[in-house]
């Protein structure tokens, strides 16, 4: 993309009136002065005023944190994992130092938005006793990640985890690759993340963090790990020298080599020196598979270089034991506290192992990355200041960075060498574990779509393919394998909603709507989309995909759905050599859009 082009995208985006960042900085310290931080149980039975502090201390006194994961569907649910892992941890004399909580993603909503949209994994905070409870139920530092900062609810949300005692807050990367339901305006939402990231910077001297985990916003969507490590300096620089917050950032989920999970946690030190320090690291979730024995394995693997990083690096990331289930439902309460106990038995082997290690590969990468991360930043502030853009609005600069979306930001910006017939423009200098994946999928699965029978089957054929949520790989891949048979894709991405697939549906002339889908809402969003569908009259084929299963309020854990996607007459779709040719041969050998087929 030459700079022309680039200019001419920023200055439509910039065409949008945003409010003055002055002022919303100037409302956010104003509410902070009223904001006092509360004492969690944990805080006190450690006798410290925020997480910040102990992680201090446990970096000086080498002492590993441990991080666990909760996502059951209702606060009581929550309270009730939370207190069988206390009792784990006190019945085998270990600590678990921090527990993320999974809000369900109608939180990232102000309140009166709430109503009538699907639920999602995770509880509701409704009231201000649902909050003084996150602290309260048991002696585990809650960590707001999901959800909260980055979200139109950015500020409401922030002041009560802060009130609640929770000290470490996200996650700013979800801004720019998630939305919440049936949301469109991102000037507002833009303006509210500012806001609640100056209330934290207005209390960064009491222990109040950013958190930002790179792999679940941009960071997942880039194909150059130095993007990545470019994309760490640019959070900080709008996070810390704009915002004056203390950002602290975690990686993890989608990197599955240990050279470079261990080099990650190496060149996030020297990005956040001299004072910085690490929220979580993510377990290896791309190498789970549908066989439990094995995931044992890998669980073993990456928490073994995770906690050695440590020993060679403390930088205050938590680890994280991921259960062995991780990949194909939310885990139970059962499941994540014996996460945490074969966690202890891995710490127990890391140390011996330690001083065996040569973590030499693992500090190239680092400094391969870093470098060429930091030009990828300064290349990219100097590009959007030239085109126009306010460097120094923290409201414009968030807007804009939405709005150009990684594709567009990588092409740019990105550190590899420019060349037309690569992807994106650019060879990557260390391409990222899930790209790399996505490209061995990619090859694994071609030859199924270029059979002849296929391509007489999909050939002009015109198929809208979307996600409901920020997973975006997977639908990427299966856009350009049904490419490769000669279907013309109408591609919409992540975090699109029913009536938006409707209407593109209709627009676009579809014949065929693919949905991937996660995170316990197959059910409500089929209902939703089925009935966008209906309100159009159109009458098309509907295959979903992902992890099919939904929220139920009585459930402790999603509940699967397969059955129910059935009677609405959708197709699901585990596997792409299964039902999805199926569905292909028996529903797009005619053509039926609109009205009766």
């Amino acid at each position: 993309m030459n700079f022309s082009k680039f200019h001419k995208i920023v200055q439509e985006i910039l065409r949008t009136e945003l409010p003055s960042s002055q002022t919303i900085i100037k409302e956010g310290l104003v509410t902070a002065k009223d904001i006092r931080i509360g004492r969690t149980a944990f805080m006190k039975k450690m006798g410290v005023a925020s997480e910040l502090e102990y992680k201090k201390r446990c970096m000086q006194e080498n002492t590993i944190m441990f991080h666990a994961h909760i996502g059951m569907n209702s606060w009581n649910s929550t309270a009730a994992a939370l207190a069988l892992l206390d009792q784990t941890a006190e019945e085998n004399g270990f600590v678990v130092d921090r527990a993320g909580i999974c809000l369900d993603r109608r939180m990232g909503l102000p309140k009166a938005h709430r109503k009538n949209i699907p639920a999602e994994t995770g509880p509701m905070l409704d009231s201000v006793k649902d909050w003084k409870q996150v602290g309260q139920t048991v002696p585990i530092q809650p960590h707001m990640g999901d959800f909260m900062i980055g979200f139109p609810a950015s500020t409401d949300n922030t002041i009560q985890a802060l009130k609640a005692g929770v000290t470490t807050i996200g996650n700013l990367s979800q801004f720019f690759a998630h939305e919440v339901p049936q949301w469109k305006d991102k000037a507002v939402t833009a303006a509210e993340t500012v806001k609640a990231i100056a209330i934290m910077g207005a209390l960064r001297n009491k222990g109040a963090i950013v958190h930002s985990y790179l792999e679940d916003g941009f960071g997942a969507l880039f194909y150059d790990c130095a993007t990545v490590a470019g994309w760490a300096y640019l959070e900080k620089y709008i996070v810390e020298d704009l915002l004056g917050a203390r950002l602290a950032h975690c990686i993890g989920g989608l990197t599955t080599d240990p050279v470079k999970r261990a080099g990650w946690v190496f060149a996030l030190h020297k990005i956040h020196a001299p004072e910085g320090v690490g929220s979580m690291f993510y377990g290896d979730t791309l190498s789970f598979s549908p066989d439990f024995t094995l995931n044992q394995g890998v669980v073993a693997e990456y928490l073994l270089w995770d906690i050695m990083a440590q020993l060679e690096c403390p930088t205050g990331h938590a680890v994280l034991p991921l259960p062995v289930t991780e990949a194909l439902r939310i885990p139970s309460a059962e499941e994540i506290a014996e996460a945490q106990k074969f966690g202890r038995q891995i710490e127990k082997a890391a140390r011996k192992l330690f001083r065996h290690f040569d973590f030499s590969e693992a500090h190239r990468f680092s400094d391969t990355i870093l470098s060429a991360g930091k030009s990828v930043c300064d290349n990219a502030l100097d590009g959007l200041k030239e085109a126009g853009v306010d460097i120094t609005d923290p409201v414009q600069m968030l807007f804009v960075l939405k709005n150009l979306g990684p594709a567009v930001f990588e092409e740019m910006f990105g550190a590899g060498k420019a060349r037309e017939e690569f992807v994106r423009g650019r060879l990557p200098i260390n391409p990222t574990d899930v790209f790399e994946m996505s490209n061995k999928y990619f090859n694994e699965y071609r030859q199924l779509f270029v059979t002849s029978k296929m391509r007489t089957l999909l050939g002009g054929r015109r198929l809208l393919i979307a996600s409901t949520d920020v997973h975006e790989h997977a639908v990427t891949v299966i856009s350009h394998l049904l490419s490769e048979s000669g279907a013309e894709m109408i591609y919409m991405g992540a975090e699109v909603n029913p009536d938006e697939v409707a209407s593109e549906a209709d627009d676009q002339n579809a014949e065929a709507i693919l949905i991937s889908t996660h995170n316990g809402m197959a059910l409500e969003y089929a209902k939703q989309l089925r009935a966008a569908l209906e309100k159009q009259k159109i009458k098309l084929p509907v295959l979903i995909g992902g992890i099919l299963n939904q929220k139920i309020e009585s459930q402790p854990l999603p509940v699967d759905v397969t059955g129910n996607l059935k009677e609405l007459g959708f197709y699901p779709c585990a596997r792409l050599e299964g039902r999805f040719k199926n569905m292909l041969e028996s529903n797009i050998k005619t053509t039926g859009t609109k009205g009766d087929e």
